[in-house]
């Protein structure tokens, strides 16, 4: 294993001195600065395509290097169904030669599953019942609750659990303490003694055998953190939910459907998996490696995914088991949920350029990282400024090669993703009801490609904004609502239990 990379304790030999401007330890300074650079270079880089004779032939060579890669990513062989879990849904594993094995009862490892939560009424007694039931030996699991503040009933509700089982732990931090999800999870873990974390949040619904199939990945000493597929809880729960027809929750699934496959597709070919906040499993080891979750991003999932890697660890995504969540139903709440992924993933760019640049993670994560920046981040925030030299000069864009591509690759993603989660859920027979299926496919994968072009402005406007305005850290909590099987009042404790 390589020397710590942002060590709190120890600054990296590849990273910049201590309070240098570009350096990450130094917090928000040099970060309005760092995008300011990396937009003007961006929108420089348009003006000169478009006057150089050279430009429109340079973006195609780059459509075709960087498609081919991606495309060669999503086509490799995916993954093989290993097992069936208690619920008939398919344990697809990266592959059949690491797949997850049986362990013997004395060598479980032991478990915490961590859960930073705040004004959580309406979800969390429902998810305290499903975590306490979870299928693992009862001596090497406990559940911890960090309780960050929250002004509504979440303190009584965990207070009257905390009478009924007896794994649960509760972890309360003052209004205003700081941190934000990652100062949460950092307080719980010094205290939890768990030789792997596992991180859900407030909504998350999960099987009761999940530790049990996901655990085993970790007998790979190469592997730092698993991450779960998302599925959206409204679409592929099994019982009718009324935002099901909506338009926003089928594109969240088609959306997760794709992210999945894509980042199991990347882990498996020595790309850069990435963590997703949600059903993330992480080894203690490779976490204090890393220095902790950081308490200065507003996306703790993606900074400590890229810190991971830069340290020398494997992140594994698997399609099954999956962790439902719910999925947001009105654009602004979209809005706002995707402004900060965008920001957040973003970020971590900027702040580790110098490791990332300098191959630290190795030349195929090196590569992976560069040509999904490419596509994800810098397109996008390029072809505002595509558009407007464009109409000065009264011809075409000419990033619309790797636009295209982009939507096209995404389109063949949702494809192949939406394919494995019908693999693993649906047993079709016969042939019409195959056909059935894969027409269902094709409708949610048009409708997911129309969804997925918000990603465009939330992406200009986010790289704009960052660049001009001073950088505050704000976590915005995505409000949960529940449902009947969801929300769980104190009375029902007292029936369940009494």
């Amino acid at each position: 294993m390589t020397e710590p990379l942002l060590d709190r304790d120890a600054l990296d030999r590849t990273t910049a001195k201590s309070g240098d401007q570009w350096d990450w330890s130094g917090g928000l300074e040099g970060r309005r600065r760092k995008a300011a650079t990396a937009l003007f270079a961006l929108w420089s880089t348009v003006v000169m395509l478009h006057y150089a004779a050279w430009g429109p032939a340079f973006v195609w060579v780059v459509t075709v290097l960087a498609g081919a890669y991606v495309l060669r990513v999503m086509a490799a062989p995916q993954a093989a169904v290993t097992a069936r879990s208690t619920d008939q849904r398919a344990v697809i594993a990266p592959d059949v030669s690491r797949s997850p094995v049986a362990l013997a009862a004395e060598a479980w490892p032991s478990v915490a599953v961590l859960v930073s939560a705040k004004d959580e009424e309406a979800v969390i007694g429902a998810l305290v019942k499903r975590l306490c039931a979870i299928d693992y030996p009862a001596d090497h699991y406990e559940v911890w609750i960090i309780d960050d503040g929250s002004s509504d009933r979440t303190p009584q509700v965990l207070q009257q659990l905390q009478t009924v089982y007896p794994q649960l732990r509760v972890l309360r931090r003052p209004p205003g303490a700081g941190g934000g999800k990652s100062g949460a999870l950092n307080a719980a873990v010094a205290q939890a003694r768990g030789e792997i974390l596992v991180v859900f949040d407030a909504d998350a619904q999960m099987q009761p055998d999940l530790l049990r199939q996901v655990v085993p990945v970790f007998a790979r000493s190469s592997v730092g953190a698993v991450q779960l597929r998302k599925a959206i809880v409204q679409a592929e729960a099994l019982d009718f939910h009324p935002d099901r027809d909506n338009f926003w929750i089928r594109g969240q699934q088609a959306e997760m459907a794709l992210d999945s496959h894509l980042q199991g597709q990347r882990a498996r070919l020595g790309g850069v998996g990435e963590l997703r906040g949600n059903g993330e499993f992480i080894r203690r080891a490779a976490l204090e490696q890393c220095g902790g979750f950081n308490e200065a991003t507003i996306t703790d999932d993606l900074d400590l995914a890229v810190r991971l890697h830069l340290n020398g660890w494997d992140i594994e995504c698997l399609m099954f088991p999956a962790v439902l969540e719910e999925g947001v139903t009105r654009l602004k709440a979209l809005w706002h949920q995707r402004n900060r992924w965008a920001e957040g993933g973003y970020q971590r760019y900027l702040d580790y350029w110098r490791a990332i640049a300098g191959n630290r993670g190795g030349a195929a994560k090196t590569l992976d990282l560069a040509v999904f920046l490419l596509f994800q981040y810098l397109v996008p925030q390029m072809i505002v400024a595509d558009w407007v030299v464009a109409g000065i000069r009264g011809d075409g864009p000419v990033l619309t090669p790797l636009a295209t591509a982009g939507l096209l690759l995404s389109a063949l993603g949702m494809v192949l993703g939406l394919r494995l989660v019908a693999a693993g859920t649906e047993s079709p027979t016969h042939w019409g009801d195959r056909l059935v299926s894969w027409l269902r496919t094709l409708s949610k994968t048009a409708l997911g490609l129309v969804y997925m072009l918000h990603w465009f402005p939330v992406i200009a406007s986010m790289g704009l904004r960052i660049a001009v305005r001073p950088k505050q850290l704000k976590w915005v909590k995505t409000a949960h609502a529940g449902s009947g099987e969801l929300a769980i009042e104190l009375d029902d404790l007292d029936s369940d239990h009494s």
